[in-house]
């Protein structure tokens, strides 16, 4: 596969805020330090949501793909993601992802493959596997 680059632009506006946005998608998004650090702004999404939300996304779309070339058939999916901040000698990390999908799947017999998916599907997230944070997952498959 030859390169790729996804382009995103940044822009400040003000005090701790500024405004991300790419020529290859029409919305952009409003960022600001997170409340944790001085000065940070609530209500904003921050580079520490948006790294959170990068694994998260990159984890379902992986899922789709895996469970589509799997033939799973399954109801819903829906994923709740957790980034953990934490200072380590002297730095600010992001040193774990803890992803808690719940899949829904259509037959009760499809489960173990269900789980198995899931967890292929994690190992092969290209964006967990650019990051050296821990990422982990609680799996939930319901029928």
């Amino acid at each position: 596969m030859e390169p790729h680059f996804f382009n995103v632009n940044l822009h400040w506006l003000t005090d701790r805020k500024g405004e991300i946005s790419s020529p290859e998608l029409q919305d952009n998004i409003e960022i600001a330090t997170p409340p944790p650090f001085p000065k940070g702004v609530a209500n904003i999404w921050s580079p520490e949501h948006l790294l959170t939300a990068a694994v998260n996304s990159c984890f379902m779309t992986t899922f789709l793909a895996v469970a589509e070339n799997s033939k799973l058939e399954f109801v819903s999916f829906d994923c709740s993601t957790k980034g953990k901040l934490e200072q380590i000698e002297g730095k600010y990390l992001m040193t774990e992802v803890l992803l808690e999908p719940i899949l829904v799947i259509a037959k009760e017999a499809d489960k173990d493959r269900a789980e198995r998916i899931l967890q292929k599907s994690e190992v092969a997230c290209l964006i967990s596997n650019s990051i050296k944070s821990k990422v982990s997952m609680i799996t939930n498959v319901q029928f």
